[in-house]
């Protein structure tokens, strides 16, 4: 993606003061050459400020949030800003009741509107596939069953989490995390066809789920953990897992599996731009620009995720 600007938080107050400024900036980012009209191609368009929508000579009309995470949101767009950029700008996450009280929202608007930023940041990350060294394993997530056992077998939710590495297998680059059905080589494989590049040097504890899942595709590394002979075992694998359930955990201390790939997405979509913390509000306003939203039917259905 392009260079953006970095905004601290006296700078974003100055410019977006007011939700004409908001709409101004928005429309910029939609339309830098000025809307084209689908109907008769022309681009004249006019502001019909009573509605908040822009009409063509020819009649055909179009809505500024149309197609994007604000769509059908009655909250003004200056606390769509804000949201935005409070999301970007903390890195333990922030919680809806926070959100609630700072724009003066209520608790189910601020749910939404939090839900649908994920959910942009999910879409986002979705467009780009791991590779070069990649360190993959599952972890759990959720309460422990009767008698304290932990791990695979247990009641938990699996998560599958994947971090590729530069090309002496230091420093890490990009992260994936996905929820799985089961530990299965199956789910495993599915998780590696969707996510990491053909051809890679994957490496693994070594279970044999992996060995099924990721046959000739892959350049399979396994690599037992060895308390003595191995001791930075998937060391950046195991600190991402440790960071992401501290993320859950600090600021919104339990989650279900219905709606816990959101949050997993939330913490990849920051950890993979780490390095461009302060260019985080206007690449995540870039991405919602074009992103279609997601409901609240969507989110409380049984099938949400």
């Amino acid at each position: 993606m392009a260079q953006q600007e970095s905004m601290d938080i006296l700078e974003f107050q100055r410019r977006f003061a007011t939700d004409d400024a908001c709409r101004e900036h928005l429309f910029k980012i939609r339309w830098p050459e000025g809307p084209t009209c689908a109907k008769c191609g022309g681009g004249n368009f006019y502001r019909i400020s009573a509605r908040n929508v822009y009409e063509c000579r020819c009649g055909r009309q179009v809505s500024l949030t149309a197609g994007t995470i604000m769509h059908g949101s009655h909250t003004p767009l200056r606390k769509w800003f804000w949201a935005i950029y409070m999301a970007a700008r903390d890195k333990r996450g922030v919680s809806a009741s926070r959100l609630q009280k700072e724009l003066r929202v209520s608790y189910p608007t601020a749910w939404l509107m939090l839900h649908k930023i994920r959910h942009g940041m999910g879409g986002r990350d979705g467009q780009y596939l791991l590779s070069g060294i990649v360190e993959t394993d599952e972890t759990y997530v959720g309460g422990k069953k009767e008698g304290g056992k932990r791990g695979r077998g247990t009641g938990k939710t699996p998560v599958q989490v994947a971090v590729s590495l530069d090309s002496a297998g230091k420093i890490p680059g990009f992260v994936k995390m996905e929820v799985l059905e089961d530990a299965s080589g199956e789910s495993i494989g599915a998780f590696a066809g969707r996510n990491i590049a053909e051809r890679s040097a994957v490496r693994t504890d070594g279970f044999s789920s992996y060995l099924a899942a990721l046959g000739g595709q892959y350049e399979y590394r396994p690599e037992r953990f060895d308390f003595k002979g191995n001791p930075g075992h998937l060391k950046w694998l195991h600190r991402v897992v440790g960071n992401a359930k501290a993320f859950i955990l600090g600021t919104y201390h339990s989650l279900g599996k219905k709606h816990l790939q959101a949050y997993l997405n939330e913490f990849c979509f920051r950890f993979n731009r780490h390095r461009a913390e302060g260019q985080l509000f206007n690449r995540l306003l870039n991405a919602y620009a074009n992103s279609p939203t997601i409901t609240y039917e969507e989110l409380v259905s049984p099938v949400a995720t």
